[in-house]
């Protein structure tokens, strides 16, 4: 048996080692430590050069000079009231009629005064006041014409007798003075009539008595009587919201023979 030998052939040594590397590394990293120096110088520079334009152009506008002043050597204030213009001046024109209001009588035209002669005609009597417009007439009111003498006053409503109005506190009167104001009807006393009148009453928020009206009575005879003292009396106004009101009362009269 025939045993075969292979040979193997080594590899020649190599010229390019350790020292090689390191020597290709240090010099790379020293151009690449100078390349990054100039970068960051460039950028400096750049910025630099951008700040100065940026001053030099801020320095070549014109700014408007600076006045200063001191305290003390300041020009007294203007006076605010010459600032102010004048009002206007008003000129107040009476458009109503120049004749004066007055009641019209028919007279004969020689006997008319001369002062009568300015009276209003009848077109302008609703227009014109007593004492005569002075300016022209435009067909408008006289400027004197008394307006709140001829508003009619408001009266206040009057309550129905029926009519439910809650108080806090009724309207009241003196009753003994009213006891001792009861006239006993001569009439009545002779037919030995007795009984209870009551009459209602509407007290204004015045205290003042508006009407009265009998709600309810034993007698006709007694009535009369009854109203009549009530009259006499002094009331005090309902009190309604802590305000005097108008409102309905109701009082009782007895009429007993002793």
């Amino acid at each position: 048996m025939t045993s075969s030998i292979k040979s193997v052939t080594m590899p020649e040594p190599s010229d390019y080692g350790a020292a090689e590397l390191k020597q290709f590394i240090k010099k790379y990293t020293v151009r690449g430590f100078i390349i990054t120096v100039a970068l960051v110088l460039l950028f400096f520079l750049i910025y630099f050069l951008s700040g100065m334009l940026t001053s030099s152009a801020e320095s070549s506008t014109k700014l408007a000079p600076i006045a200063k002043f001191r305290i003390d050597e300041l020009p007294p204030p203007e006076s605010a009231a010459e600032d102010v213009p004048p009002p206007p001046t008003q000129q107040i024109i009476n458009t109503g009629p120049a004749s004066r209001a007055g009641i019209p009588i028919p007279v004969p035209e020689a006997l008319i005064k001369e002062d009568l002669k300015d009276f209003a005609t009848t077109e302008e009597l609703h227009r014109a006041s007593a004492v005569g417009g002075d300016g022209i007439d435009v067909g408008g009111f006289a400027s004197n014409i008394d307006w709140e003498g001829t508003k009619v006053k408001h009266r206040e409503k009057e309550p129905e007798p029926d009519e439910f109005i809650p108080v806090e506190k009724e309207p009241s009167l003196d009753y003994e003075k009213l006891k001792r104001s009861v006239v006993y009807p001569e009439i009545a006393r002779r037919a030995g009539i007795e009984g209870k009148v009551v009459v209602r009453v509407l007290v204004g928020s015045n205290g003042e008595i508006r009407r009265t009206l009998i709600e309810y009575s034993d007698s006709e005879l007694l009535n009369d009587s009854a109203v009549q003292a009530i009259k006499k009396a002094t009331f005090t106004p309902g009190i309604q919201n802590g305000q005097p009101i108008t409102c309905w009362v109701s009082i009782p009269i007895t009429f007993q023979l002793r």
